[in-house]
């Protein structure tokens, strides 16, 4: 069916962060004393949902919100480093030009957000950025909200399991990306309305521009 409005994770799904956040983690787990990430650990995490990453991770819930903000600031400072994902502009556009409108809820910054997308941001309509772990279901409402559309006519698009969660939460459609932080095998385990192998296949089931593949 087609949808109209799309809701966008970024990391993992829009910009390809993994990368640079493995040659991170250990750095933050050090600066705020929570278990450091081995090599042979990283499998096992993606495919685990954001509450048993903490609990093997071994972080309180309390420091979340100043690790959220040292994050952010490393991001910043790594823009440079983390790219859109090849076709992401052109999927985005396509979406726009086929009267489905965008939105991008991120834990990062608005300003990180649109430094990343680059000249794609103009293409959003809305934005809900902030720290919040366990909170995607409330930011999905508020877009839905501004944006004026029937739940039914909305998709939430995420690489992670907590993604698809807030969807079902929300009461919206989901769609997974296989490219990002999480698992394939996790992410189809969950059972989401939509399992996206490649970019190009996002748009023509959006927005039902022509056939896939």
């Amino acid at each position: 069916m087609p949808y109209s409005l799309a809701i966008f994770d970024l990391d993992g799904t829009l910009a390809d962060s993994f990368p640079w956040f493995l040659r991170t983690i250990n750095d933050v787990a050090d600066h705020f004393n929570f278990r450091r990430v081995a090599d042979e650990d990283i499998e096992e995490l993606r495919h685990a949902s954001s509450r048993e990453i903490l609990a093997r991770l071994e972080v309180p819930l309390w420091k979340l919100p100043a690790i959220a903000r040292h994050a952010r600031r490393l991001k910043a400072e790594a823009a440079a480093e983390i790219s859109l994902f090849a076709g992401v502009e052109t999927m985005l556009r396509t979406l726009a030009e086929n009267s489905v409108q965008l939105a991008l809820v991120t834990s990062d910054s608005e300003a990180n957000a649109r430094e990343k997308l680059g000249e794609a941001a103009s293409l959003f309509a809305h934005f809900d950025c902030s720290a919040s772990l366990f909170g995607k279901p409330a930011k999905f409402r508020r877009v839905i909200r501004r944006a004026g559309v029937e739940p039914g006519k909305v998709i939430a698009i995420g690489d992670e399991v907590r993604d698809i969660e807030a969807a079902r939460a929300t009461g919206i459609a989901c769609g997974a990306v296989c490219w990002g932080y999480a698992a394939p095998a996790a992410l189809r385990a969950l059972g989401p309305d939509h399992v996206f192998e490649r970019m190009d296949e996002i748009a023509p089931t959006l927005a039902q521009t022509g056939r896939v593949g």
